[in-house]
C-alpha cells in the first residue's frame, strides 16, 4: 500500500490558541521576529516593532476598510437566508452583487429585508449567486452600515465582543476605503503609539489599497496550482506611494510589506516601476499566486500573523523564507510558535520575516 505524502502546509493547531478576540490593548499582541540573515529567532511584542526595524525602511500599509456585509434576508415564506455580499467585486448599480448564501435560493427568487426592501437573486455564477439591490452603492453602504454585520471569519467560534466592538476591532486604526469582506489582519496590531515610535526612529510609511475578497481563506484548488494563479483582488497604489516604493528601491531601502495583501500588491506593482521610467500610480487588480520558488522583486521584509493550514498564505511565506535562503521552513517556524504559545489567525499574534 503506498504511504500517502503528507503536505507540508499541514499542522496540529490546539484549540485554545485560536485567537478568538484581539489582543487589547493592540499593540500587546506578541511579535515572533525571524532574522534570516543571522536565523536568530526572537519573542517580543508588537508596541515593539520599532526597535526590530531599521531607520531607513518603508512600511507599507494596507488602508482597506472592513464592510458590514453579512446580512439577514428572507424568503416569502419566512426562511431566513443569511448573505455574504462581495463588494471587492461591485462594479456598483445597475450590476448585481456577488453573493454566498448560506442555504438553498434559487434564480428568481426575492428576498425581503427587515426593513422591506427587496433584493432579487438574477443568476448564479458557479458557488455564488448574483443579487440585483434595490438601490445604487452610496443607499446600500448606508442600508449595511444599519443592518449589516461584520463578516467576521467562520473559524473564529464564541466571540465576547458586540457588533459595535467588532465594527472597531475588526478594522485597522488607519482603514480609509471601504470595500473588503475581510481585514488585512497583520494591521490590526497598530496603534497611534506604534506610529509615533516608528516616526521618532526615522521609519516611513506608504499606504496602498487592497479590497480583500473571499479567496484569502480559500483553499488552494488543483486549478490553481496548474494555471499559477489565485483569486483575483484590485488594488491602488497612488502617484505618492509609487514615488515612495520607487525611491526606496533605488535607494536600497528595506521596503516592509504589512500584511500578504501588501505583498500580492507591490509584487504585482514591481511590473510598473521596472518596465517605465516615467512615475505613475496604478489601479489594477491581481491574481498572483506566490509559491516556491519566487524571485521578491519589492519586497524585502513582512509582517505577518499566523495563517490556516494549507492555504495559499503560507506558501507565500514560505516562498520568502526560501527567497532570503533561510534554512527553516514554515511549519518549523509554526511548531516553534505552537510551542511557545502564540495565538493563530485573525485575531492572533504577529510574525516579521526580515
Amino acid at each position: 500500500m503506498q504511504k500517502t505524502e503528507k503536505n507540508p502546509y499541514d499542522y496540529d493547531l490546539p484549540r485554545e490558541l485560536i485567537a478568538s478576540v484581539p489582543a487589547e490593548p493592540r499593540d500587546s499582541a506578541r511579535l515572533f521576529v525571524l532574522d534570516t540573515a543571522t536565523g536568530e529567532i526572537a519573542f517580543d511584542h508588537f508596541s515593539n516593532l520599532g526597535s526590530r526595524l531599521p531607520k531607513e525602511a518603508l512600511l507599507v500599509l494596507n488602508d482597506t476598510k472592513v464592510v458590514p456585509a453579512r446580512i439577514d434576508l428572507y424568503k416569502k415564506s419566512g426562511g431566513k437566508v443569511e448573505l455574504l455580499m462581495l463588494l471587492n467585486e461591485w462594479e456598483g448599480a445597475p450590476s448585481p452583487i456577488k453573493v454566498m448564501a448560506d442555504r438553498k435560493i434559487e434564480v428568481g427568487d426575492e428576498l425581503h429585508a427587515a426593513s422591506s426592501e427587496i433584493f432579487r437573486v438574477a443568476g448564479q455564477d458557479r458557488h455564488f449567486f448574483l443579487l440585483e439591490p434595490p438601490f445604487d452603492a452610496l443607499h446600500l453602504d448606508d442600508f449595511l452600515n444599519r443592518y449589516g454585520r461584520t463578516p467576521i471569519p467562520k473559524y473564529i467560534k464564541g466571540i465576547g465582543l458586540s457588533e459595535r466592538e467588532l465594527r472597531t476591532r475588526y478594522q485597522s486604526v488607519f482603514a480609509a476605503k471601504a470595500s473588503s469582506v475581510a481585514a488585512p489582519t497583520a494591521s490590526l496590531h497598530f496603534t497611534k503609539e506604534v506610529f509615533a515610535k516608528l516616526k521618532e526612529k526615522g521609519v516611513r510609511t506608504a499606504e496602498i489599497t487592497l479590497h480583500v475578497g473571499l479567496g484569502t481563506f480559500a483553499p488552494v484548488s488543483d486549478i490553481n496550482l496548474k494555471t499559477g494563479k489565485l483569486h483575483s483582488e484590485s488594488y491602488d497604489i497612488s502617484y505618492d506611494s509609487s514615488r515612495l516604493i520607487r525611491e526606496a528601491k533605488q535607494n536600497h531601502q528595506p521596503i516592509v510589506a504589512v500584511g500578504t495583501t501588501v505583498v500580492r500588491a507591490l509584487e504585482s506593482f514591481a511590473s510598473y516601476i521596472t518596465s517605465s521610467d516615467t512615475l505613475v500610480g496604478v489601479k489594477d487588480s491581481t491574481d498572483i499566486f506566490i509559491r516556491p520558488p519566487y524571485e521578491f522583486k519589492i519586497v524585502g521584509a513582512m509582517i505577518t500573523n499566523f495563517h490556516l493550514p494549507g492555504s495559499s498564505l503560507m506558501m507565500l511565506v514560505q516562498a520568502f523564507l526560501e527567497f532570503k535562503r533561510s534554512p527553516l521552513r514554515i511549519i518549523d517556524l509554526y511548531k516553534k510558535a505552537i510551542a511557545e504559545r502564540f495565538r493563530f489567525y485573525s485575531f492572533g499574534d504577529a510574525m516579521l520575516i526580515k
